[in-house]
């Protein structure tokens, strides 16, 4: 390295955030994700051999994706070749593929390509990959906080090891803040930092597992107050109050398009389904506060009526459109009370699925089956020729029987979809029904 090159990466180091000083240079200093980065795990023993495959490293930001590919690209032995997918097109991927196959025609090294964003590729820039990936001319590792399932191409998920990134624990967040103020060449050790217990562990809650929002709060804090105690003469303390006032609002990871998207609601509504009102009125205040449509939460609160509650609480669908038609009326913030209304409501009603079987069950017939006539007693009568058809012929009218209950053939198959359940009001139907049911088992048998 000339003393030109030197130079120009010690300006670009004096202002470099924390963060991107601070990160791990090794696999011993890489914090979390020790499921598949543990000793003795599969991620590891590849980087250790220098045997890394094409991998997507899929998680939200700040868990270390693009740390760990610095990691490898420094520890391996084949040409490593970095890129963002925000600010490259295809032109320049194909220059990219062409040199790593010159590089593997004339024995030299194998290339690492990592591409960071991976997601923001179209799929024809995606699709430019995938030969060159498949036959081994370079070694694929992406980068993407989507998931890769819904972003990325099928060949290229095939092609790949996912390997998904978890958010960082709060004692993962808290050693990389106590690492930070510790080290005096690349972190904050020159301002003889004192972080609190308490400041730590707000920090720590309030990035939700992100390593560089902690980081980020924990520069701002100190640096804010450099100059009021004589730029590093005096000991800087970063307490509970400094550190609430540097992270400000927390910043909830959520994609309106994506995995976060379906996992919140997936959890609201199988909170609802398993009774536990404190899950569901959660899932449904971090959908809100992360800005999700409240219309669309509002919509699969009644589907969750319908569907799990059914005739055990019938008043659960009616509280549950009546929650839809106030987020329709009112908006937010207000309608956040109604949504958690229904929210609760449903969590503690009775449940039953019995509903949604029935008409799963009856349309799975419908599709493949052949379709049943209507039997001629129940046609309808309102025409002129009616009669000459033979229409309604036969036809009793139940409210003339004492009970309302007449014996006779309503769909010309002996096939039950419903079978209501002995919860809640369904226990009510599932008595009645039995006494029709019964009713009609008894005058079948002695028409036989």
């Amino acid at each position: 390295m000339d003393l030109f090159e030197e130079q120009r990466r010690a300006n670009r180091s004096s202002v470099e955030p924390l963060s991107v000083r601070m990160r791990p240079r090794t696999l011993d200093e890489f914090v979390g994700q020790q499921i598949f980065i543990g000793e003795g795990k599969l991620l590891r023993r590849t980087l250790e051999a220098d045997r890394i495959t094409s991998a997507l490293f899929y998680g939200p930001p700040g868990t270390g994706k693009t740390t760990l590919a610095m990691i490898i690209a420094a520890t391996t032995r084949a040409h490593f070749e970095q890129v963002n997918a925000a600010a490259i097109g295809v032109k320049e991927i194909r220059e990219i593929l062409a040199a790593a196959r010159e590089r593997l025609e004339t024995g030299e090294q194998r290339t690492i390509l990592f591409v960071d964003e991976l997601h923001r590729f179209n799929r024809p820039q995606q699709d430019v990959l995938l030969d060159d990936v498949e036959n081994g001319v370079v070694i694929l590792i992406g980068a993407t906080t989507g998931n890769p399932f819904f972003a990325l191409n099928t060949p290229l998920v095939s092609r790949s090891q996912i390997f998904q990134f978890e958010p960082l624990s709060n004692e993962d967040i808290k050693t990389l803040l106590r690492r930070a103020i510790s080290d005096a060449e690349r972190g904050l050790g020159a301002y003889r930092v004192t972080l609190t217990d308490e400041a730590a562990d707000h920090l720590a809650n309030m990035s939700d597992g992100d390593a560089r929002r902690a980081l980020s709060a924990l520069e701002i804090a100190v640096l804010s107050q450099s100059d009021r105690v004589g730029g590093g003469k005096r000991p800087i303390v970063v307490d509970l109050e400094t550190a609430a006032d540097s992270i400000q609002r927390k910043a909830i990871q959520y994609d309106a398009a994506g995995d976060a998207h379906y996992d919140a609601i997936s959890a609201m509504i199988k909170s609802i389904r398993g009774s536990d009102p404190d899950a569901a009125v959660y899932w449904l205040a971090r959908m809100l506060e992360a800005g999700e449509d409240p219309r669309y939460i509002a919509r699969r609160i009644v589907i969750a009526a319908a569907e799990d509650i059914g005739n055990a609480d019938p008043r659960g669908l009616v509280l549950a459109q009546a929650a839809a038609d106030a987020t329709q009326m009112v908006g937010m913030p207000e309608c956040q009370l109604a949504l958690a209304q229904a929210a609760i409501y449903l969590a503690c009603a009775p449940k039953s699925n019995a509903v949604a079987k029935a008409i799963w069950s009856a349309a799975d017939d419908v599709r493949s089956g052949r379709t049943l006539p209507v039997p001629k007693h129940l046609r309808s009568t309102g025409y002129s020729g009616a009669k000459t058809l033979g229409s309604g012929e036969g036809y009793r009218y139940p409210h003339d029987a004492k009970d309302a209950i007449v014996p006779q053939e309503y769909l010309g198959v002996d096939k039950v979809y419903y079978t209501p359940t002995d919860r809640g009001a369904e226990a009510i139907l599932h008595d009645y029904l039995e006494k029709v049911r019964g009713k009609v088992a008894k005058a079948r048998k002695h028409k036989q």
